[in-house]
């Protein structure tokens, strides 16, 4: 199956010049949604995987599905002031100024396998900070998955020491 026919371009959002990769003609597809579950799933099962941590808020999506599949705990990473209870967070660099992220405390235990899951891989900056709140509360990062990466942002680049999947790979805008 052809992953990459499933996902719609929406031009110019956020902002003009920028060429959304809208996932949501994926997830409406059922073929292709557990199309892409199987990969993900081929990939990290067999790691002994603990816990999956999904990036709000379409990494919750299929983060939750592969934590069911791999019998794994689902953790998920919010914007501030998202998470009730004691949490750490992370800043991270944007375009134009930082943006942060969260997770509770408790959510990851020493040891813990982690699979680290968000929708798409551009610049980097949110997952790398997300794999430092993993590691600050002692998980140990196995694997990063992504439906979909934008190669020509070189966002791998800060993932460099981990095992990063990506199913779809754009190498130009």
């Amino acid at each position: 199956m052809n992953l990459e026919k499933l996902i719609r371009d929406v031009p110019d959002f956020p902002k003009k010049g920028i060429i959304f990769k809208d996932i949501t003609t994926l997830l409406k597809n059922s073929d292709g949604l557990n199309y892409a579950v199987n990969l993900l799933y081929d990939f990290a099962k067999g790691k002994g995987i603990t816990k999956v941590a999904g990036i709000e808020s379409r990494g919750f999506i299929l983060g939750g599905i592969l934590a069911s599949k791999l019998n794994a705990g689902f953790v998920p990473i919010r914007k501030p002031n998202k998470l009730p209870a004691e949490k750490i967070s992370a800043t991270y660099e944007l375009e134009y100024g930082t943006d942060k992220i969260e997770i509770h405390k408790d959510a990851i235990e020493k040891g813990d396998k982690v699979l680290l899951h968000d929708d798409l891989l551009a610049t980097g900056g949110t997952m790398e900070a997300a794999v430092k709140l993993i590691e600050e509360l002692g998980g140990e990062v196995v694997q990063i998955g992504f439906i979909i990466e934008l190669c020509f942002l070189n966002g791998k680049d800060k993932l460099k020491n981990y095992d990063v999947v990506s199913l779809i790979k754009y190498d130009k805008e």
